[in-house]
Order: structure tokens, then C-alpha cells, then sequence
């Protein structure tokens, strides 16, 4: 029994999975280390398009999602896990959230069309960005919620409040409800009768990412002297260190377990995808706020970085729902033994 868990495939990375990881990793240190990332999040707009450009001509990283015949790598949800985490851990400026987590992944679910190809050509090599205008409860995707129409022409009408990178986006994927239901709109963001309001956000690399936040921890702790020893030898400091240890595995487990289940469909994909979100989201909170704690006053300040990450964590809770949504939606399909209504949709990039 443990042999075929040693060789499930669920828990092992390929090679070339590795090496994605290892170009990531290489292309973050050497372009979003944390003075260039402080320089971006105050910058208008707060990324670098010719890096950007690169995320897509070089490494590929902006089109895992999408298949080759559009042009894109034809990546698995894993290997797009793996893009994720390394970014997220370098707090990498651009619309990461916007383009490659939402519209993209839209556009490859869409049928094919002069407007869509079009598009999702230009958002695989990074020559424009988008922004997903739709509305959603903890991440699910909520129809009530749409308050734009469509008219006869073909003329949207309606607000959509906090979309993610819709300030420096190109392109807007729009939500609206019209005679035959609700549809998908693309909408040229500096078009005639669109306006747009930038807005304040928690997290400024992020206008409307946890093993980095332990890596720094563990560090400070093995140089930082306290009463004539490293606070790295006091049991309170290491038993924090062991609990962050422990919830960055549990949550990385939960994480790529859904991203195995979503693509294989070995698990109920709602649930899975629940759990997951529900672990990280408390691991992420828990381990920011443990490293500002480790790092003592210096992890108050402005000038460290560990208030970047807890801001990206608050973030992520509001965005994808926080880990008490998402244990409701757990206790809705387990407990109470109902079912999604609709599993979630993944652009695989491989069909």
C-alpha cells in the first residue's frame, strides 16, 4: 500500500515540472526583488510591460492555461500551481490575478470567435492585459449579482465595483444579463463611455501571495541576538517556528491535493477546492502574522517586508473567501450532504 502511494502521481513532480519551477524562481529573484517591487506598487501602473511581456515571450508562464492549438504552452493546472506559488511568494507586480487566474482562463472556456482568438493571442504573449468584471460570492460565481445590461446594439450598461487590475488592464471581460441570459462581454477599457475609478487597497502590489515569510523567520532567528542569545534557541520562538512549519505543509497538501483532484477528478472538485482554499487562507493569515511577531519591532515597520505579505493575505481572504466561508461550504457538502450545484471549470490548456 505505501509503494503505490510512493508512486501515485499525485505526489510527485516531474522533471520538467522542476524546471519550471526553477526558471520561476530565476526570473522572480532577478525581477521582482523587494526594492523593485516597492518601486512598482507606488508606480502608475504598478508593473513593468516590457517584464510583463517577457512573463509571456520568454517562460511561457502567461499561456500554461492555454492550449496549443490558441497558441498558448498547453500546460496542466499544476504546472500553473507552480507558476502561481513562485510568484506569489516574490509579491510579483502585474496583473497576475486579473489576466492569467480569471480572464484567460474565460476566454479558453469560451467558444471560439475573431474577438476571443484575438484576445487570448495578445494576453498569451503579454502584449495586452484584461480584467475579470463578474460578480462572485468566496470565489463562486454569483448571476444574482450582475447589475450590467446589455442592450439591442450591443451596449453595456451598469457599475461593477473592486475588479481586480481593472485600473491598468486593456481589456475588460464583462458580466451582462441581455434577452438570452447573462454573457460574457470584451470591452475595450479605454473605449468611448467606459470610466473607470481607481480605488485604495489593502494591498498595494495587488491594486484591487507562505514558504518565504518562514524562510525569513527562520533566518532572523539564527542571527538575531536577544539577552546575549540567538533568539533562534528560546523553546517559545522555535515552537512558533515548528506551528508555521506545520501549516505551510498542511496548506501547500490541501493546495496541490485540489489541483490534483480538479485535474484528474479524483475527489469532488468543489470540496476539494474548499478545503484547500479554506487551509491556506487561515495558514497564510497565521504564518504573516507569526513572522512580524518573530521579527519583533523591526516586523511593524514600513521599511520591512513582512507587512507587504500580511496585507497580501488579508487580500487573498476577501478575494477567494475567507477560511470561514469556505469551512460553511465544506459543512454544506459534507455535513448536510448536498451538492454543488455547478463543479468549477478548469482551463487545463490541454483541451
Amino acid at each position: 500500500m505505501v509503494e503505490n502511494v510512493e508512486n501515485s502521481a499525485e505526489f510527485k513532480f516531474s522533471p520538467e515540472q522542476a524546471q519550471l519551477r526553477t526558471a520561476v524562481r530565476k526570473f522572480c529573484a532577478e525581477n521582482f526583488d523587494e526594492q523593485t517591487v516597492r518601486t512598482l506598487m507606488e508606480s502608475e501602473p504598478r508593473f513593468d510591460p516590457n517584464v510583463w511581456a517577457r512573463l509571456g515571450a520568454e517562460l511561457g508562464v502567461l499561456g500554461l492555461a492555454v492550449p496549443d492549438a490558441d497558441g498558448g504552452a498547453g500546460g496542466t493546472l499544476v504546472d500553473q500551481a507552480i507558476a502561481v506559488e513562485e510568484l506569489g511568494a516574490a509579491l510579483a507586480c502585474g496583473p497576475l490575478f486579473g489576466t492569467v487566474l480569471l480572464a484567460i482562463p474565460a476566454l479558453v472556456a469560451a467558444s471560439a470567435g475573431p474577438v476571443r482568438d484575438e484576445l487570448l493571442g495578445a494576453l498569451t504573449e503579454g502584449t495586452r492585459t484584461a480584467a475579470f468584471a463578474v460578480p462572485d460570492r468566496a470565489g463562486a460565481f454569483d448571476p444574482a449579482a450582475v447589475n450590467v445590461t446589455v442592450s439591442a446594439n450591443g451596449t453595456l450598461t451598469g457599475t461593477v465595483e473592486r475588479v481586480v487590475d481593472g485600473g491598468a488592464a486593456d481589456a475588460l471581460l464583462v458580466a451582462a444579463s441581455g434577452p438570452d441570459g447573462v454573457a460574457l462581454y470584451a470591452v475595450d477599457a479605454t473605449g468611448p463611455g467606459v470610466q473607470r475609478t481607481p480605488l485604495v487597497t489593502l494591498d498595494l502590489t495587488r491594486p484591487q501571495a507562505a514558504q518565504h515569510l518562514l524562510d525569513l523567520s527562520v533566518e532572523y532567528a539564527k542571527s538575531r541576538l536577544q539577552f546575549g542569545r540567538l533568539i533562534g534557541s528560546f523553546q517559545a520562538v522555535k515552537h512558533r517556528l515548528a506551528d508555521c512549519l506545520v501549516d505551510l505543509e498542511h496548506a501547500r497538501s490541501a493546495a496541490y491535493h485540489a489541483v490534483w483532484a480538479l485535474t484528474d477528478g479524483t475527489d469532488d472538485p468543489a470540496l476539494a477546492a474548499s478545503i484547500a482554499q479554506a487551509t491556506a487562507s487561515a495558514a497564510f493569515a497565521k504564518v504573516a502574522a507569526d513572522t512580524i511577531q518573530v521579527h519583533g519591532g523591526i516586523g511593524f515597520t514600513w521599511e520591512h517586508q513582512a507587512h507587504l505579505y500580511f496585507k497580501r493575505a488579508v487580500t487573498d481572504a476577501a478575494l477567494l473567501g475567507s477560511a470561514e466561508a469556505h469551512r460553511s461550504r465544506v459543512a454544506e457538502l459534507v455535513l448536510d450532504e448536498a451538492t454543488a450545484e455547478r463543479a468549477p471549470q478548469v482551463a487545463t490548456g490541454t483541451h
